[in-house]
């Protein structure tokens, strides 16, 4: 880039590095920025200067160039490549959002005529097997669906069950001490450490039957877990165990259909890299009301 005639330059290398993380969307992009350097080579830097202007010029012909979810899942993707590992729910949800994004923007981009953009994704793979398997697999908030298979299907039914039948008997326990004035009439049931208590004064916790779990910093109060709720909960935590097994088991089979692609998945975060990189360039001459030279491979005066 070159600026206008009353345009000071005081802006150094360093400065300007910092400037254009600042404008990146993630750490794909900041990478390339982090690698960028002078260079001498015309045809490298015309290229460079054709990719800046067919991006500000798409950006000003289209309004639904995909900029969604750049999210660098490499080190996660690089960190299964081990037998006996998985992805977690949460990276294999960014995974498909960023390979969705690759995809969406290489299709975008085939249907252009910004060549240097286009150039950008050769050689760059796209996943849509991988992107409808972890749909089917995840729900929209990136967790395990219970369809994911009938073993957690039938883990989760019989958990909400047992959660229902804690709920209702602590309910039926609670109004029984409100009615016998052992608890505060506003008390309700409480979660501590995983378990379903009832908040009780401690003047009144030798009168309710069941085990004292904890107290309040200010030890007005303590929580009972009930006698008669005991092995339910018991049995509640078994089942959550037996659910993150089952979770575990469905993650790592489908870290096991990916871990063959591995390099090819990391490459194509290239793409994304490139574009963030690019916007960056963009958003900055923006910023500088910078403008295009021409650069030409011999000396001008």
């Amino acid at each position: 880039m070159i600026y206008p005639d009353n345009f000071e330059i005081k802006i150094g290398f360093n400065q300007i590095r910092g400037m254009l993380e600042h404008l990146c969307l993630s750490s794909l992009g900041k990478e390339e920025v982090e690698k960028m350097s002078f260079s001498s080579d015309a045809v490298q830097i015309n290229e460079w200067l054709r990719q800046i202007r067919d991006f500000r010029l798409m950006m000003t012909e289209h309004d639904d160039f995909p900029m969604n979810y750049f999210i660098d899942v490499r080190e996660a993707v690089m960190r299964v490549r081990p037998e006996n590992t998985h992805l977690e729910e949460e990276e294999a949800f960014d995974l498909m959002r960023s390979l969705d994004t690759i995809a969406k923007i290489v299709d975008f981009l085939k249907k252009t005529e910004y060549e240097s953009l286009i150039r950008l994704t050769e050689g760059i793979t796209t996943f849509p097997n991988i992107i409808r398997r972890i749909n089917v697999m995840l729900d929209k908030e990136g967790k395990v669906k219970d369809g994911a298979s009938f073993t957690l299907a039938d883990i989760r039914d019989e958990l909400k069950k047992t959660n229902a039948k804690v709920a209702t008997t602590l309910t039926s326990i609670l109004f029984r001490a409100k009615m016998d004035g052992l608890v505060d009439s506003n008390a309700s049931p409480t979660m501590r450490d995983g378990r379903l208590m009832i908040p009780v004064a401690p003047a009144a916790k030798k009168k309710i039957q069941g085990i004292v779990h904890d107290e309040s910093a200010t030890g007005k109060t303590v929580f009972i877990e009930p006698a008669e709720v005991v092995a339910v909960n018991n049995r509640i935590r078994e089942l959550e165990s037996e659910e993150r097994r089952e979770v575990v088991r469905i993650l790592s089979e489908f870290t096991k259909e990916i871990r063959p692609l591995i390099n090819d998945i990391c490459y194509s975060y290239r793409l994304l890299a490139d574009i963030d990189f690019i916007q960056a360039k963009v958003a900055l001459a923006e910023d500088m009301q910078g403008c295009e030279p021409e650069v030409s491979p011999t000396p001008l005066i």
